[in-house]
């Protein structure tokens, strides 16, 4: 599961927030997999890629829902803390929402995810 503050669910669902910035020790996600966000739906993930805080570029921030690389990594920084935590590596993942229709056997996008799913807790 992935988490993100309400503020950017309406974004998420009209498609234009397509990418997260993600502190991991280690990769939780792979691309092709499937996961769920709250209050919005299941998604699946295409790319879950390494990337350096300081090379991103506007172009970058876009999909993310900021303007800038600047405002990307203030909020970054605000979320995990400046300095940010050592022994982390942020990764870049990008999503799309899945078919609204309900797939046999598969909870609603408004049900809550299955009990065994794993949670990713960085809101944003």
């Amino acid at each position: 599961m992935l988490l993100f503050k309400k503020c950017f669910l309406p974004a998420i669902r009209r498609g234009e927030k397509t990418q997260t910035i993600r502190l991991w020790k280690r990769r939780f996600m792979r691309p092709g997999q499937r996961s769920y966000i709250p209050g919005v739906g299941r998604i699946r993930i295409l790319t879950v890629e390494p990337v350096r805080l300081e090379e991103l570029t506007d172009a970058d921030a876009i999909p993310d829902g900021f303007a800038t690389a600047d405002q990307l990594r203030a909020e970054i920084s605000r979320l995990y803390g400046d300095p940010l935590p050592a022994g982390y590596q942020a990764y870049r993942i990008t999503f799309q929402l899945e078919a609204s229709s309900p797939i046999p056997g598969e909870q609603t996008p408004t049900e809550p995810p299955p009990a065994n799913s794993s949670q990713q807790e960085a809101p944003h």
